[in-house]
């Protein structure tokens, strides 16, 4: 199976940088859910544009060369971070108020094709702003190897780009942990997430907690934008589409409505996708890799639908 044991090392140190950015989208499905039990299927595409505000500020505002200054490259990753979090938090929260407000005494069908019809708008929004193509950013963060493990030639390398994506994942992840579980916010929240009516007894102005939850859902996506586009250094207008299947298939896994589960669902679609690309068993291109995470996206419905960490509840329950 593994040329050698690096072989092994450097799939795992892919699979975690991937998987953690799966993790951080796949918290915005999970937060909406949480509280709504809505399936926000525009949430990907809040994802793009978040991508896409970095690419502005790459090309058009920074005008960044290819592997610029550290401080330089630090000075666009914060600028383009709290732009695109904040603008992505309202937008999400534009959506929650016009969109899926006026619908939450309907039938549950009715949010959930309003949410894709959001997504088509979102796409086309960002059709007519950017265009059809790829938008490509130029190389900007360090190339080579940030460390090794081993003796090379056989060593196992995790080079600069991974890293960062860590560096920037890391501390969102648990700014929403500190945020969700020691903050009056985030109490409001899980008491609004398990019962609305006896929230609002106690106090807790329910729609101002929907609301905020989706400002915080956007920020994340926002962040996950950013972070994609310095990675991968491309963005497309339909791009939030199926990477936000993918993070809705690590929500489903790990038990859609658990923010554990999220990151847990997260890294396990990362680490099999990138063992499966890495060791070859695919056919060329990624449509082998895509069947499999929409495979384990239909087995974990039919088999476990509260997913791994998620628990059983009655239907209306």
């Amino acid at each position: 199976m593994f040329k050698d044991w690096s072989t092994f090392v450097e799939l795992t140190f892919a699979g975690l940088t991937r998987g953690s950015l799966y993790a951080l989208v796949a918290l915005g499905y999970t937060l909406v859910y949480g509280i709504l039990e809505l399936i926000n299927f525009a949430h990907g595409d809040v994802f793009m544009i978040g991508g896409m505000i970095a690419a502005t500020f790459v090309i058009n505002v920074f005008a960044l060369s290819p592997y610029p200054g550290i401080g330089m490259l630090a000075l666009a990753v914060v600028v383009s971070l709290a732009v695109a979090m904040a603008g992505c938090a309202l937008l999400n929260a534009t959506i929650e108020r016009i969109g899926y407000r006026p619908l939450r005494g309907a039938p549950r069908l009715v949010p959930l094709i309003t949410a894709i019809g959001m997504s088509y708008i979102l796409e086309n929004i960002a059709f007519v702003w950017k265009g059809p193509r790829p938008v490509s950013l130029p190389p900007t963060l360090p190339s080579g190897d940030a460390f090794t493990i081993g003796t090379c030639p056989k060593c196992a390398s995790y080079q600069w780009s991974q890293l960062f994506v860590l560096i920037v994942t890391v501390p969102v992840l648990v700014g929403l942990v500190w945020l969700v579980r020691y903050t009056k916010r985030g109490k409001a929240m899980r008491a609004t997430a398990q019962d609305k009516d006896a929230a609002a007894m106690m106090g807790i102005d329910v729609n101002r907690t929907i609301s905020f939850t989706f400002l915080v859902a956007g920020a994340l996506a926002g962040a996950a934008g950013v972070i994609f586009a310095f990675y991968q250094q491309t963005m497309q207008f339909n791009t939030g589409f199926t990477l936000g299947l993918i993070a809705f298939t690590a929500a489903v896994l790990g038990g859609i409505g658990n923010l554990q589960g999220a990151v847990l669902g997260g890294l396990m679609i990362g680490f099999i996708q990138d063992f499966n690309e890495g060791l070859g068993w695919q056919a060329p291109g990624s449509a082998w890799t895509h069947t499999i995470v929409f495979g384990i996206l239909i087995l974990t419905l039919v088999f476990r639908p509260q997913g791994l960490l998620g628990e059983q509840t009655p239907e209306g329950g």
